[in-house]
């Protein structure tokens, strides 16, 4: 007897799809019903989101901080952080370190008395913002340099009095707002941080649209004492959770490892089911098969690691 060389088993949308059909009791007929069970897909990773850390979403990235600057964009697609440290001199490798920051509440970042003081930032206050983008609030007044940190613009109103925008491609960080004295809508974006998002800091043109942003965030305190966004002394590494891909064509695999194809089909039928005239008296074992699904996938989806905790002291006696 043979046996198969080969363990690379997957299935596309159109097969995840027609299986959760007929588990249902129908079949997958029209178009319809394959952009139905696209959208009812995207639901269930959203929902899958709030249930618990998915361990094959898990990114690495880095920020480098500039001094004078606490506050930077992270990707769009961040649904939060896990781990974060503050690696100092990482461009000499052998002088590296990385270095504890702790995670704050807005609580306890609004308490801080001098919020522009400068030193090694010890502490994180994580923005979980939506990553939405508004229509264009306004133009530059003024021609922009690349290196500039004070942007005029020819209307401040309805910008909040620190956030992001957008020109052209770059993304910008400001940390104040001023509007002029003669109570003109014109103004003044303070403290900029340029080239977020891993965007490049360029010249624009006055009259460039300047569009609002809100992308998700991180500020940090002490603000920087020191480095530039090409030769940081500085740099914020994190391990972050993303969204999980959407479900696009009818071609394409899903965004999930192997071990949760079963989950993912006991989910989408209890979601079809739902909505499909006459399933509904499968409804009770379909979301039974999901919950035991889940429970499966997810207690196998974890760290295997031993667990170490260390205490930490406030003080030294």
């Amino acid at each position: 007897m043979t046996v198969a060389s080969t363990s690379d088993f997957n299935l596309d949308l159109s097969e995840i799809v027609e299986e959760a059909f007929e588990r249902c009791g129908s079949e997958m007929r029209t178009g319809y019903d394959l952009r139905t069970a696209r959208r009812s897909l995207n639901l269930l990773f959203a929902d899958w989101a709030n249930r618990g850390i998915n361990m094959w979403t898990i990114e690495e990235g880095q920020i480098p901080l500039v001094q004078g600057v606490s506050t930077y964009a992270l990707p769009n697609q961040t649904v939060d952080l896990l781990e974060h440290v503050i690696r100092t001199q990482a461009n000499v490798q052998n002088n590296q370190a990385d270095l504890t920051i702790s995670r704050i509440s807005v609580d306890t970042y609004a308490t801080i008395p001098n919020k522009l003081q400068q030193a090694r930032p010890i502490q994180i206050w994580i923005q979980r913002l939506n990553a939405q983008t508004s229509a264009t609030t306004s133009t530059l007044s003024a021609n922009l340099s690349s290196t500039a940190t004070t942007i005029y613009l020819n209307n401040v109103i309805g910008l909040p009095a620190a956030g992001f925008v957008q020109l052209d491609s770059e993304v910008i960080s400001y940390s104040a707002l001023n509007q002029t004295a003669d109570s003109s809508a014109a103004g003044t974006l303070l403290n900029c941080g340029r080239g977020q998002q891993g965007t490049f800091p360029a010249a624009h043109i006055a009259t460039t649209a300047v569009v609002e942003v809100q992308p998700p965030a991180i500020t940090v305190w002490p603000t920087p004492d020191q480095g530039t966004a090409t030769a940081p002394y500085y740099t914020l590494v994190y391990w972050r959770l993303r969204r999980i891909n959407n479900a696009m064509t009818g071609t394409n695999n899903m965004d999930i490892p192997f071990r949760f194809l079963p989950c993912l089909i006991a989910g989408l039928s209890y979601y079809l089911a739902l909505k499909i005239p006459g399933a509904d008296a499968r409804l009770d074992i379909l979301k039974q098969q999901y919950d035991e699904a889940w429970g499966l996938a997810a207690t196998e989806d974890r760290e295997k690691a031993p667990q170490r905790f260390v205490p930490r002291r406030a003080f030294i006696t």
